[in-house]
């Protein structure tokens, strides 16, 4: 008998990716519509107003083309195999949210409330415009330079300072509107919130991710739920009392809530213990009531929330210190009904400044009716879906509670402040995020975005195949003599 060895068998040591499709081409098909349907809105809006197409329809369309483009080449050629739709969904909130902000600009009582209080009328949309430029800009730095999610576990500790230095130095700044939420330095404003609640993910995650053992296992039941030690409430006191102090002495209402509801939601992901949840409710409730008790400016937004009505006839009288921007909200919804006014036909303007930054969902409310809205929020669900899918995909513990923890940080923006224009709970003073006018926003949820970008496409890269060892036996045919 003859043993010859079948040349077909033979293996090779070199490393291959197993075949897995990018999705580039999909996110570049889906990104067509993103920046289509902001100028078909564009062009609506100019023809309600002034019964013509608008004249910067072209620039407007070419410049959100570009940014949308840039974006895209970035994402295929430094994380190829991310998720395809994050991109794209982003895209279509901020190009709707140029399109509103530039409507209202165009709105003759606006103007001319503006040329009463300050002497002259700025359009906000071309600066607005500026502030996603630069935010697309720090969007692909973010991409570029960040190869690898992991590294920022490396700053857990540094990023907590850093994010208890951009909460806290507000305080040093006049107030705005009853908040200390800015910092002001000559002409220019920021507001660090914003760039906080992407920091302290960071800090969440890396410290969560060592302690999870120590919070989920040693604890004891009670009354069906697992209670921690006393011990082990060490963090979620002293975040508590951090959201607290924010709450005091900056009378942020909105940071303070997104801050600690993001903790208890990384907490219960890293733990998988319901009593966190049970306790962080409850802490807040406490927490909310207590300042409420001696807070004025809290007092007066929850006494807006309770009786709208009699803010709006108080602030008719000119009663200082009283808002009736609610009670134009709810009218706004009303009006708009299920189909909406239309574009540019609305009387959301009504509500003043505020129309383009905290209140500007009660101009789609006005403008697009219920199924605007529904339509959306339903966008903002799907950026969180892709962050909670990128989050069950990540390989890494780190990854997973870092995704949860910007997905989380972001749906509860969306629902503090869409449930204060609507009524739901206390007004926050927070943005709406991409929508509304604001550099900060608009810079620090690309930025948002750009890490749940990174952490997918590192989740959903393919593994290498592994390498045959040298030592295995080769595959033998066998030839009868």
């Amino acid at each position: 008998m003859s043993s010859t060895t079948n040349p077909s068998t033979q293996h090779t040591s070199t490393i291959g990716a197993i075949g897995t499709p990018s999705r580039r081409n999909t996110e570049l098909a889906l990104l067509v519509f993103a920046v289509v349907i902001p100028v078909f809105a564009y062009a609506n809006v100019g023809l309600a107003i002034d019964d013509k197409v608008p004249t910067g329809l072209l620039s407007y369309g070419l410049g959100l083309g570009l940014l949308a483009g840039v974006a895209h080449l970035v994402v295929r050629k430094f994380a190829p195999y991310a998720d395809p739709l994050l991109l794209p969904l982003a895209t279509l909130l901020n190009g709707l949210g140029l399109v509103v902000i530039w409507r209202l600009d165009q709105s003759k009582r606006l103007q001319q409330l503006a040329e009463r209080q300050f002497g002259a009328f700025s359009a906000d949309a071309p600066k607005q415009l500026l502030y996603s430029a630069l935010g697309i800009a720090f969007f692909a730095v973010i991409i570029v330079f960040l190869k690898d999610h992991r590294i920022l576990q490396r700053y857990t500790y540094i990023s907590m300072v850093v994010a208890l230095l951009l909460l806290v130095a507000p305080v040093f700044f006049p107030a705005v509107n009853g908040a200390k939420i800015w910092i002001s330095i000559g002409g220019f404003t920021i507001q660090p919130g914003e760039f906080a609640k992407i920091i302290i993910s960071i800090f969440f995650s890396g410290y969560l991710m060592v302690k999870r053992d120590a919070l989920a296992l040693a604890s004891r039941r009670f009354m069906g739920l697992y209670l921690p030690r006393g011990r082990d409430l060490g963090p979620i006191l002293a975040v508590w009392a951090i959201s607290l102090l924010v709450l005091i002495f900056e009378t942020d209402l909105g940071t303070s809530l997104l801050f600690f509801g993001m903790f208890i939601v990384v907490l219960y992901v890293a733990t998988e213990r319901t009593s966190w949840i049970v306790f962080g409710l409850l802490m807040s409730s406490v927490g909310a009531v207590g300042v409420a008790s001696f807070e004025s400016h809290v007092q007066q937004r929850v006494q807006a929330w309770l009786d709208p009505m009699r803010e709006y006839t108080l602030s008719q009288q000119g009663a200082y210190g009283h808002s009736e921007q609610s009670m134009q909200a709810l009218w706004a919804f009303g009006s708009g009904g299920t189909l909406g006014t239309g574009l540019g036909q609305g009387k959301s303007d009504l509500i003043g400044f505020a129309a383009n930054s905290d209140f500007i969902l009660a101009t789609f409310g006005e403008e697009l009716g219920l199924a605007g809205i529904m339509a959306i929020l339903l966008i903002y669900g799907l950026i969180v879906q892709r962050g909670i899918r990128t989050s069950l995909a990540a390989r890494d513990p780190f990854g997973k509670l870092l995704a949860v923890g910007l997905s989380g940080a972001f749906a509860l923006q969306v629902f503090v402040v869409a449930g204060g224009v609507m009524g739901l709970i206390p007004l926050t003073g927070m943005t709406m995020p991409f929508l509304a006018y604001g550099g900060s926003s608009v810079i620090a949820n690309w930025a948002l975005i750009a890490i749940l970008i990174r952490i997918s496409d590192t989740a959903r890269r393919p593994a290498p195949a592994p390498a045959p060892s040298p030592d295995a036996e080769m595959t033998q045919v066998v030839r009868p003599s």
